[in-house]
């Protein structure tokens, strides 16, 4: 299992002082071991995420890192001209020594589809087509008037990860070859409104296992909320807060902090608290990578360092993972 830092950008500060935080997070990530970094696409709404240029960010973060895997969580594609998604990649992935990963999907809130001129009705058809130019460039066929990308980039083709809600989704991924990204949750069907996040995300696993080319290795990986904290008391008053700022993913017959808790699918608490939480989570024990992330709680920054330091020193290693031994030796 490879163990991943997730960050949707969304310190309760001004947009250049979120990413200098975002930056140095990765970098405490790096040093206590994590294997990957995540960053997330949002377009407008700074309250629902914070950086509208991921590989921008990922470059400025590859100056100051030299371990650490880099991944877009997601790159929204059908708002993307997939030639310049091809050379901004190919050229990111030799800044930083062939440590991107590609993470894709068709999502996005609908109303941002409208200043770039598409219609979210088209999302679909707009994500397939822009994913075939996109693996196109990559394998370096002609792109019309004979040109091919520049510089070659076959690598990335291995480096492909699609975000999906759904089973033919996940299926269409397995097919690919390509790496399942799950979310840290996502939402309920209306005629099983109590379904666990296992319940839905089972189903998709079982999916891209069952379409994946013979031979092909399986990448899946799962997001999930996880603030951990010196105390259970600690992590449940800034919980209260973050959550309080939440929208709700759904209609809840309760709206106490432990029902939105359960809403968000957040694990939180001390070390042993979010063990214990993880470990029934059924989906965990079919993925290659797991990427925590703070949000929906949002707690400031240095409680996220701290979250992080737990996360790989007592949390992390109680489900499997051990940290390289590079890494160990950089932290000391």
């Amino acid at each position: 299992m490879r163990l991943g830092f997730f960050t949707r950008l969304l310190d309760d500060v001004p947009p250049g002082e979120r990413y200098r935080l975002a930056a140095e997070q990765i970098r405490h990530a790096e040093a206590y071991g994590f294997d990957t970094a995540w960053v997330a696409q949002h377009h407008f709404d700074g309250e629902e995420g914070g950086l509208p240029a991921p590989l921008v960010f990922l470059a400025h973060v590859a100056a100051t890192t030299s371990r650490i895997r880099l991944g877009t969580g997601i790159i929204t594609l059908p708002l993307e001209h997939p030639l310049r998604v091809a050379e901004d990649t190919a050229v990111l992935d030799l800044l930083c020594g062939g440590r991107l990963e590609v993470g894709v999907g068709g999502g996005g809130t609908p109303s941002a589809f409208v200043p770039f001129g598409r219609d979210p009705a088209d999302r679909a058809a707009l994500y397939a087509e822009h994913l075939w130019v996109l693996r196109r460039a990559w394998a370096g066929e002609r792109l019309g008037g004979g040109n091919r990308l520049y510089p070659p980039a076959s690598r990335l083709l291995d480096a492909v990860w699609e975000a999906t809600f759904s089973v033919s989704g996940g299926a269409r991924a397995g097919r690919a070859g390509h790496g399942l990204m799950l979310s840290r949750t996502q939402p309920r069907p209306a005629e099983d409104p109590q379904a666990t996040l296992a319940d839905l995300q089972l189903p998709i696993i079982a999916a891209y296992r069952e379409a994946l080319p013979p031979g092909a290795e399986p990448r899946i990986m799962a997001s999930r909320t996880a603030f951990v904290a010196d105390s259970r008391a600690e992590a449940l008053r800034y919980a209260e807060l973050g959550l309080g700022r939440r929208r709700l993913p759904y209609e809840l017959p309760q709206r106490d902090l432990h029902s939105k808790i359960a809403a968000f699918d957040v694990h939180l608490g001390t070390p042993q608290d979010v063990i214990e939480s993880l470990r029934a989570d059924p989906t965990l024990e079919q993925v290659t990578d797991v990427a925590f992330q703070v949000h929906s709680v949002d707690p400031p920054h240095p409680l996220i360092l701290r979250s992080i330091e737990l996360l790989a020193t007592e949390v992390a290693p109680a489900l499997g993972w051990q940290p390289s031994a590079e890494a160990g030796a950089r932290r000391a």
